[in-house]
């Protein structure tokens, strides 16, 4: 793809049904807990993108049997019951978080050594908490770079593992729920039970919601305490002849947003309420802001306001959304407070300053504060090259603003296919 995109407005109403890919989340954790499983697992509606691919391939650079089937959306993944095939491996993960957290867990059930590296940004993402949790049970993960100041640890980790024992750990869920997530999936594999104590109160509670969904659905379940405490006996994930992957609620979050912006309907189909992902919840705000939405059992319909109402939000559980809603609220009649978003400035960019920068770039009236935004309504826009610091959520939410603006231009727009790679193409159907 060109390295920018000018989008161009839609004069019309909207009448569009759309479909978006598989859940990022739900296809990594899909392939984590396949290839601990004892046996073979075909996934049906996968995810492929950057994350996705990376992830299958440090699996395979372990030394397990994945084939991938991109034209049919499918991967199958052949576990090995908890043992990781190769003794030594490097892996690289791009700017992949969820690759990174989930296997700097799993690679602890191994016998040998093992580097887990990235991209430059993902050097500055931070897994110290995870680091510090795994330490406890007995493992060894030694950071390969200092960092500034020496106290966050991000990649590159050199993980030495001789398996996992078990024990009891505490665990900081205040910067990534993923932390949570990967020692969770990982733990049955451990020699004796594990406990796990929060220190703090958990970000994106949605998402390990949707791990223990998923361990569930393939034969492991956990006791736990709400939020606060987890315990976890040691036992083996059942392969899952056919598994379904729903389609991606963040991803379809801007599909659902545009009739906000635009007037008339957007439908996307092979998704529904009943999801266990948490970012459906976004369709809540909409609700707020004005807009009709519409449940079938496998489709979601979301209509334009007769009027649209900027709303007070927070959106701790699902961050993943809040530049979506940013791209919404200047188009409403009164101001937007987005609230709880503090950890979204250490995802692939700083989010909330990249939001706040880019929106007054197109000269709307944007206080940032520590923890998301306040955005004000905006009459007139000016002419724009949105950057998007590599960013794909940044890319997305952008190009919303041009569905109804004539100036909107995205910088790097192939940086959307970290999870949506023809995030564009489906744009366009809108037309």
């Amino acid at each position: 793809m060109n390295a920018s995109l000018k989008i161009n407005p839609i004069s019309h109403p909207l009448n569009a049904t759309v479909r978006v890919p598989g859940s990022k989340s739900l296809t990594n954790r899909a392939l984590l807990i396949a290839s601990l499983a004892n046996g073979t697992t075909y996934l049906i509606n996968a995810l492929f993108s950057d994350d996705s691919r990376y992830f299958a391939k440090g699996l395979q650079t372990l030394g397990f049997d994945v084939q991938l089937d991109e034209t049919n959306h499918s991967m199958t993944v052949t576990g090995m019951d908890g043992k990781i095939p190769a003794a030594k491996a490097e892996l690289f993960i791009g700017n992949a978080g969820t690759a990174a957290r989930f296997l700097s867990a799993f690679l602890t059930l191994g016998n040998g050594e093992y580097i887990l590296d990235g991209e430059p940004r993902m050097r500055e993402r931070p897994i110290g908490d995870l680091v510090e949790a795994l330490e406890q049970l007995g493992c060894d993960i030694q950071p390969l770079q200092k960092t500034e100041g020496g106290k966050q640890i991000c990649p590159p980790v050199k993980i030495t593992a001789t398996g996992l024992k078990g024990g009891k750990t505490k665990i900081a869920g205040d910067i990534s729920s993923q932390f949570l997530s990967a020692l969770l999936m990982t733990a049955p594999y451990a020699q004796s039970a594990i406990e796990i104590e929060l220190t703090t109160d958990l970000n994106s509670k949605p998402y390990v919601a949707m791990t223990i969904a998923i361990m569930k659905d393939f034969g492991v379940e956990i006791q736990r305490n709400q939020y606060s405490r987890f315990t976890i006996h040691p036992s083996s994930y059942l392969p899952f002849t056919n598994y379904p992957i729903e389609s991606d609620a963040s991803a379809a979050s801007y599909f659902f947003a545009a009739p906000a912006i635009c007037d008339g309907m957007v439908k996307v189909e092979s998704i529904s309420r009943k999801s266990v992902q948490g970012d459906i919840a976004f369709l809540d705000v909409l609700k707020q802001m004005g807009c009709k939405v519409e449940e079938a059992d496998n489709s979601i319909t979301v209509y334009s306001p007769s009027s649209l109402h900027g709303v007070d939000v927070d959106m701790r559980d699902i961050p993943d959304t809040a530049q979506t809603l940013a791209a919404v609220a200047p188009f409403a009649l009164s101001p937007t407070r987005i609230r709880g978003i503090a950890s979204a400035r250490v995802k692939e960019t700083d989010r909330v300053h990249a939001t706040c920068t880019e929106l007054k770039r197109l000269g709307v009236e944007v206080e940032e504060h520590e923890d998301g935004m306040t955005i004000y309504p905006c009459q007139t826009f000016k002419p724009a090259n949105i950057q998007t610091y590599n960013d794909h959520r940044m890319a997305m939410a952008f190009s919303l603003i041009g569905l109804r603006f004539d100036g909107v231009t995205i910088e790097n727009p192939s940086c959307v296919s970290k999870t949506f790679p023809d995030f564009f193409e489906v744009l366009d159907t809108l037309r």
